[in-house]
């Protein structure tokens, strides 16, 4: 529970989080100018209570980037828990990539709720991005089987390289295959 659902009853908070996940999925598949109206509608409420909770469109998209990134960082957690940390680097940058490349149709939207004084939506990003690496990569070296001399920005900006190469929807496997190499270099080797 966030700072902004923790006053909000029960029902409110399902709504709002229904409201989250049906407009990542629209803006993913649609782009920013996605319906307000659709969004609502899939998420099962009025539009009233939609802007109830986000009174403007940058509000939502910037909420639902939020969101998605939130899901993919916390996702560290269960992933260390069911995975060796290597495997679970490696699944988790499988995350990180398609989670970068779904929202590219929303970076300039994003950078419009930037320059209209509100919040920055990115200045968090880089931190939390930084705590799920730099978690992933201390789980590995703890074992020996990930570098401890690595830093976590270094990785994320790595993985934001493979997507610029990558992003057309045919080159996926090609990411697959740079992943995979950029894991290899994160391996610790001995002597």
């Amino acid at each position: 529970m966030t700072a902004t659902t923790r006053g909000l009853r029960a029902d409110a908070r399902r709504n709002r989080e229904r409201l989250l996940e049906a407009a990542g999925r629209a803006f993913s598949e649609t782009g920013t100018d996605a319906s307000l109206e659709a969004i609502a509608k899939d998420a099962g409420v009025g539009i009233g209570t939609l802007y109830r909770h986000f009174p403007t469109r940058e509000a939502l998209l910037e909420a639902a980037y939020r969101n998605e990134l939130a899901r993919v960082c916390d996702s560290v957690t269960e992933l260390l828990a069911q995975l060796p940390p290597d495997q679970a680097m490696r699944r988790w940058m499988d995350l990180f990539i398609d989670y970068l490349a779904t929202k590219q149709g929303m970076a300039d939207a994003l950078k419009a709720v930037i320059a209209s004084g509100d919040e920055d939506p990115f200045a968090e990003s880089l931190d939390r991005i930084s705590t799920a690496i730099s978690t992933l990569l201390h789980a590995g070296a703890e074992v020996g089987v990930l570098r401890s001399d690595v830093d976590p920005l270094d990785v994320g900006f790595s993985l934001g390289g493979v997507l610029l190469i990558t992003s057309d929807k045919g080159l996926r496997d090609r990411a697959g295959r740079m992943l995979d190499l950029l894991l290899d270099g994160l391996r610790y080797r001995s002597g």
